[in-house]
Formats: structure tokens, C-alpha cells, sequence
């Protein structure tokens, strides 16, 4: 949860947006300086009630937002209601099953035309096969977290109900106590046709 908020595309004023998993709140704070209107959810009561206080924190911020717990594989909206969908290191903490889930609960509340924006952990990071596996790629850590490390053909396979407009791997090293290390992300946008 630490860094910076992930860079945010253009969107029209207006636009509804859905955060899938809003955690701390980071990306959350750098979406309501733009004038959207934002659904942001979350499993975690703890982590909508720090979305809350940072909602109230920027009095000045143009947009609208709903906070809620709620589940990315059951969504509580209607079909077709969301201009874009927000999903940054979210669904890499579902088993498959959950993650296919996730992808046409995505689909069915996304209007056609709209934009899905993914950022996961890629298989290349440095934390990729450590913990006990439970799945393929897929490793219970510290705490019970569920972490799935992704590959670009897998991210297209997921989402395979959209159109893919970019997908990449961003690797870059980070220093710890002196040594360097692999971070891996696989960021993807897709359009629902």
C-alpha cells in the first residue's frame, strides 16, 4: 500500500466510476481531485472507514463518492451503469475461480464502450514463490493474504470478454537493506464491446 497513487487516465466530468478494493485509500485521494462520480468499495470494513476519513479530508475535492463493503465478485449494481472500472492489486488477492468472477461481474456493470483499468504483480516480482502455494502463481503470505502473480497472456485470457487497448510489464528494481530486487506489475486497460 505504500507509493505513489497510480497515474489516472482522462475521463469526462461526470463519469461514474467504480474502485474495486479501495484499501487505504490511495488511490481514492488522487481520484477525488477529478470530478467523477465515484463507487468505491471494498471487503474490508477497516479499509472503507480510512476511504471515509480521506473522503472527508479533501473537503475541496470536486467529486462525489460512495464508500461500501462489498464483495468484487458480486457486485451490488445494476448492468451497465459504470463509465470505468478501477482495479489496482484487487483481484490478484482471489483464487481463479474468484477472479473469473470478478472479470464478468466487471463486464455485466461496465456500459459498452467503457474502460477497465488493471494493475497486478507480475510473475517476474521479487515476492513471486514465496509462501505456500494454494494455486498455481498463487501464495498465502504473512497474515493469510492471498497474492497471485500474474503474466500478460493470463491478464488477456482473464478479460478475454473485453477488448485489450495496452498491456505491459513494468520491472524496476527497488533497494533493501542494500540490495536490489525485482518489482513486476502488469498494468492493462480494456474496452467492453
Amino acid at each position: 500500500w505504500r507509493g505513489a497513487p497510480p497515474k489516472l487516465p482522462h475521463l469526462p466530468a461526470g463519469s461514474r466510476v467504480l474502485e474495486l478494493g479501495c484499501g487505504n485509500g490511495k488511490t481514492l485521494a488522487a481520484m477525488l481531485r477529478r470530478p467523477w462520480w465515484i463507487a468505491a468499495l471494498d471487503i474490508s470494513p477497516s479499509a472503507t472507514r480510512l476511504g471515509r476519513e480521506i473522503a472527508v479530508s479533501l473537503t475541496d475535492a470536486p467529486s462525489k463518492v460512495d464508500l461500501m463493503v462489498a464483495d468484487a465478485v458480486l457486485l451490488p449494481f445494476q448492468d451497465a451503469f459504470f463509465d470505468a472500472i478501477f482495479a489496482f492489486h484487487v483481484i490478484g488477492h482471489l483464487r481463479e475461480i474468484d477472479r473469473l468472477r470478478a472479470a464478468k461481474e466487471a463486464a455485466r456493470v461496465l456500459k459498452a464502450g467503457a474502460s477497465l483499468f488493471f494493475q497486478e504483480f507480475g510473475v517476474e516480482d521479487m515476492r513471486a514463490g514465496k509462501g505456500e502455494e494454494v494455486e498455481p502463481e498463487t501464495f498465502r503470505r504473512g497474515g493469510g493474504v492471498l497474492t497471485h502473480y500474474f503474466t500478460e497472456g493470463e491478464v488477456l485470457e482473464l478479460f478475454r470478454i473485453f477488448r485489450p487497448v495496452s498491456i505491459r510489464t513494468d520491472l524496476r528494481l527497488t533497494r533493501i537493506r542494500g540490495e536490489d530486487y525485482v518489482r513486476s506489475r502488469v498494468v492493462a486497460e480494456f474496452i467492453k464491446v
